[in-house]
């Protein structure tokens, strides 16, 4: 089979903000759970009653070119997760795996979970555990995460890429992932904050020579403009559109999985993958101001903060203020966020999370309980990606997907690096190798759709691990409460609470800063808009038109 090609062509789009925070009491960089998160946010709109949006050009290509051939959203968000492998493989690949929030016109959303499995079984006793620390350096701050075939837990990629499009799709699946082979195959442009992660990833790509072959051949981390093929991906794609996804939970790349695993010390076996399955949710549903929401539910427990934060910002007697980045609008915005985080540690949030504990979370009692306590400030005490699609039938779309950041061993033969899940310290609440078998890992991943009132409807997710929950609470809030345009609710510099520190983005002026530092002694003040507050992708469509926004901390750009 092929191998992986770099060369040089004319830079991508996008820009990245690398700024690190003015501190306060404790230095603060891309830490804080710091699963980076792909690639450049861009945003597009053709034709009425269309529109999708991403984290990469050529991820929103594969979009739009479904459905400007007639898919709907579902067949382009499978077209545009596909394509996601070949543009963005360091962050986005078949060896991870997400959530789809699906609304089919006329019908209840429903959520497709393709998230990670834990294994069915350890290693056995006294067999050596491929498990080992590697630190990252950030730029503010260095991380240390665990790779190696011991953190691999179950992909569910595939099997979700497939059972979207089984479910709802309506293109023959060939058509489908045409976009992706050609990326693949033919190489797409790395874009500046495609390079970005691989110099900040280059610890884990150098970790084994199968990765470094395919993410740094030509010795060193892949730059802006270089071109970028990954022909054995290129393969596998369209080997899996004619065979179907058996081949990867029962056929070659299983087999190879499990071999590596025994030899090397993995956990994960051919049962592992031949009793995957997608599970199809009812999602999490809410209320804000009027409008209803969907979302995450458990045992994610994204979504159920997001829900949360909402309520909680709901309940702040203060009047919802005219100046969305002013003084009052950002200590209100504060406020939810720290009861959400006092909260989420409080009632265990942290951890494993089902329904029942959902349901007590957002209990009434329990938000009075803590919006009583809004005046006094909480005790002292990471990538993912999205895609959003709507169509000129009304379906709409929410994708997010994860890879952690990989965890360094690359199928042979496949070209893609599998998760790192089992290494992650947000994922692992009862510390590293103490997880349960066979179950769903928890996931801070928050696909929501917004309904508003007058038949709006907003499609919109985000990447940024634990600030993912922070990043649509507040775009949702400029949506909502100010009627800010979907591209000023993204763009409006945010905030993020984790425990009792305050990190301040960027952008807010000075007196709602000096507010905020005075209430929070212990935060961070950023000196521009950077990728750790998280990257929102968002679509709408209603009586005002449909469109769609990315994030411009991913350097967005924007067609209509």
């Amino acid at each position: 089979m092929g191998s992986s090609r770099a060369g040089r062509s004319a830079p991508g789009p996008g820009e990245r903000g690398r700024g690190g925070p003015r501190r306060g009491r404790r230095a603060s960089g891309l830490r804080a759970g710091g699963r980076l998160d792909r690639g450049v946010a861009v945003l597009s709109h053709r034709g009425p009653g269309q529109a999708a949006a991403a984290g990469h050009p050529v991820t929103l290509g594969a979009a739009m070119s479904i459905l400007d051939a007639g898919g709907n959203a579902f067949d382009a968000v499978a077209a545009a997760l596909a394509a996601s492998f070949a543009a963005e493989p360091l962050l986005s690949s078949p060896g991870g795996g997400g959530f789809l929030l699906a609304r089919p016109a006329g019908e209840a959303p429903r959520i497709l979970d393709f998230f990670t499995h834990t294994p069915l079984a350890r290693l056995p006793p006294g067999q050596e555990e491929d498990f080992r620390e590697i630190h990252v350096d950030f730029g503010g701050a260095r991380q240390a995460f665990q790779i190696g075939l011991g953190s691999v837990a179950t992909p569910g990629a595939i099997a979700g890429l497939f059972a979207a499009h089984g479910d709802l799709g309506r293109m023959p699946l060939g058509e489908v992932m045409e976009p992706a082979v050609a990326a693949a195959r033919g190489g797409v442009a790395v874009t500046a904050m495609q390079a970005y992660v691989a110099s900040v990833l280059a610890p884990i790509v150098n970790s084994t020579s199968g990765a470094a072959r395919l993410h740094a051949p030509e010795g060193r981390p892949l730059a802006e403009g270089d071109l970028h093929r990954l022909p054995e991906l290129a393969d596998l794609l369209e080997t899996l559109a004619i065979e179907g996804d058996a081949l990867f939970y029962r056929g070659e790349v299983a087999a190879a999985v499990a071999r590596a695993s025994e030899e090397r010390g993995g956990h994960l076996g051919r049962d592992d993958f031949r009793r995957y399955a997608v599970e199809r949710r009812t999602p999490l549903a809410s209320t804000f101001r009027g409008a209803t929401l969907w979302t995450n539910p458990p045992p994610a427990s994204g979504g159920v903060l997001v829900a949360f934060g909402l309520a909680a910002l709901a309940a702040d007697p203060a009047a919802v203020p005219g100046d969305p980045q002013g003084e009052a609008e950002a200590r209100r915005l504060a406020r939810a966020l720290g009861l959400t985080a006092k909260a989420r540690l409080a009632e265990g949030l942290s951890g494993e999370v089902d329904l029942a504990l959902a349901r007590r979370f957002l209990d009434p009692a329990t938000l009075a309980r803590y919006v009583g306590e809004a005046g006094r400030h909480p005790p002292a005490p990471r990538g993912t990606t999205h895609m959003s699609v709507v169509d000129r039938a009304g379906n709409a779309a929410s994708l997010s997907i994860s890879n952690g950041e990989g965890c360094g061993w690359v199928v042979p033969g496949a070209g893609f690096m599998l998760n790192n899940m089992l290494g992650e310290a947000d994922l692992q609440p009862r510390g590293f190798g103490r997880w349960p078998t066979g179950v769903r890992l928890t996931s801070m991943m928050a696909p929501t759709l917004l309904a508003e009132p007058d038949g709006r409807i907003v499609a919109l997710g985000s990447g940024g691990s634990n600030r993912i929950r922070s990043a649509l609470l507040q775009v949702i809030a400029g949506i909502v409460d100010q009627g800010l345009p979907l591209e000023a609710a993204i763009a409006r510099p945010r905030l993020h609470v984790e425990a009792s520190r305050l990190e301040i983005e960027g952008g807010w002026p000075e007196g709602a800063v000096v507010a905020l530092t005075a209430d929070w002694p212990d935060h961070a003040v950023w000196p521009a808009p950077n990728l750790f507050f998280g990257g929102v992708h968002a679509v709408e469509q209603g009586p005002r038109g449909s469109g769609g926004a990315g994030d411009p901390r991913r350097g967005g750009v924007s067609s209509t």
